[in-house]
């Protein structure tokens, strides 16, 4: 199916095609294009311009640029613009403009893409539903989630995210969102703001973009000032706010976390009481569900067939995923792993070490002879000022009380491991890469064992050394 027609971008974008053309879909990675696509040249580490000849070379159907580079041939087909990202926004609003989905949007500190996935799994089951394939939150992937989006679309899910004051705001208004829903408020990219109500200020500017009829959705289990600051942000909207507050017309009665199932209850106004279950642990899980079950509402499609097919929803990789490694074939034995090596600040680690202390490990299998829950922790960064406070907090954790081991990666997370009791400290190195190469020593078969930090702290290093236990020759 034809997305883009040559005559069509450049009346999107003001800009000159070079030839006729018609692109099924938009690219802006060589490694992954496809035959058809429209090639975006973006500067980033690299500019995309030294690329144009690979991606036709690989049949993309154009490539939208500032000029032809010399390594390209004077009739290749291109559409030429003054600014590429400049360009792909105006692709990205017209794209907006030509359907009449109903489109959701959503922010916040934690869960972003665990409900932009949910909304996908259960809007796709009752219509045409598009959402992007990975994190495409930023300045240039919500123009490039809207420029493939095709004009048949009846729901779309637009995931926004920041990183500084003033990134969402923008995004918001080239999505024009009938649904705007803020997960949480939560400690994440402090140390871009003065404190976390200024966080709160910045999620809540989501809603200057909805579109006049639109839907204000927000989690009300946040801190008092941060709720404050989103109540004012939504105040002449229309709101639905869920949560645990009974008052909320969306709220969790209650959440049971049982070896990697969630099973809710929750009560909805005008509904009554709905049932859902997740085939992930997870309070947070929970809550998200909940929310969207809300924008659905909100959105013109049913709930309670939502409520039904939030079960096939599974987190995305490295997001809390459950799997079970083998450390010693010969001999069957396993761990069972938590893959959460995303992302991580204190909200989102006080829900992961809930997880792990929901599991039940496996005695007698393994060295140790007891299974114990191991949790492995890298550094949570942009914390700001008070980023070793609040690594050493970590110890005080309720849910640290069922953790029997924890190792630590990083010069933040040693400020944990000082903090921790001596019968809970396993090993600290100060970085992933060091704590990797213990990997043997860190487990053990029968073990539970949850791996989290910050991407950038790289403990997703320890995840793969322990995928690889089971293949010594890998």
């Amino acid at each position: 199916m034809t997305l883009w027609t040559a005559e069509d971008a450049a009346a999107a974008t003001g800009g000159e095609a070079t030839t006729g053309w018609a692109a099924t879909g938009v690219s802006i990675d060589t490694r992954t294009i496809q035959p058809g696509d429209l090639f975006v040249a973006l500067k980033a580490a690299r500019d995309g311009h030294d690329f144009v000849k690979m991606a036709l070379d690989k049949g993309a159907a154009a490539a939208l640029v500032t000029h032809r580079p010399d390594d390209v041939a004077e009739d290749a087909p291109l559409l030429i613009v003054p600014d590429v990202l400049a360009g792909l926004e105006a692709m990205g609003r017209a794209a907006r403009d030509r359907t009449d989905a109903r489109v959701l949007a959503i922010t916040g500190s934690v869960g972003k893409t665990s409900a932009k996935e949910m909304a996908r799994e259960v809007l796709s089951r009752q219509g045409r539903t598009h959402a992007a394939e990975a994190s495409y939150n930023n300045h240039w992937g919500v123009p490039l989630t809207l420029a493939r989006m095709p004009a048949d679309t009846e729901f779309a899910v637009i995931e926004i995210g920041m990183s500084n004051p003033g990134e969402i705001a923008p995004l918001s208004h080239m999505a024009r969102p009938h649904v705007a829903m803020i997960t949480t408020v939560a400690a994440a990219h402090l140390e871009a703001f003065d404190d976390i109500t200024g966080i709160a200020i910045e999620k809540a500017s989501i809603f200057k973009g909805l579109e006049p009829d639109g839907i204000c959705i927000f989690n009300t289990d946040i801190d008092a000032a941060s709720l404050a600051k989103v109540n004012e942000a939504a105040r002449g909207t229309p709101t639905l706010r869920v949560g645990t507050d009974p008052e909320n017309p969306f709220h969790l009665e209650d959440v049971q976390l049982s070896e990697g199932r969630t099973l809710a209850r929750a009560q909805v106004r005008d509904l009554g009481p709905l049932m859902f279950k997740l085939n992930t642990a997870g309070r947070h899980f929970a809550a998200n569900g909940l929310a969207i079950l809300a924008a659905t509402q909100a959105l013109g499609a049913d709930p309670v067939q939502a409520a039904l097919d939030l079960g096939h929803w599974q987190p995305p990789a490295g997001r809390g995923t459950l799997e079970h490694v083998s450390t010693d074939p010969a001999r069957e034995e396993t761990v069972a792993l938590l893959d959460d090596a995303f992302n991580a600040n204190p909200t989102s680690m006080t829900a992961a070490l809930e997880v792990l202390a929901s599991y039940m490990p496996t005695d007698n299998v393994g060295h140790v002879v007891k299974g114990r829950r191991v949790a492995i922790l890298g550094d949570m960064l942009e914390l700001g000022a008070d980023e070793m406070q609040m690594h050493a907090a970590i110890a005080s954790d309720p849910h640290m009380a069922d953790i029997h081991l924890v190792h630590c990666a990083g010069p933040r997370m040693k400020a944990l491991y000082d903090a921790l009791p001596e019968d809970r400290r396993g090993q600290w190195h100060d970085t992933a890469t060091a704590l990797a190469a213990q990997t043997t020593r860190l487990i053990d078969a029968g073990d539970v064992v949850l791996v989290k930090g910050s991407k950038g702290s790289k403990v997703s290093l320890v995840v793969d050394a322990i995928r690889k236990l089971g293949h010594p020759d890998s």
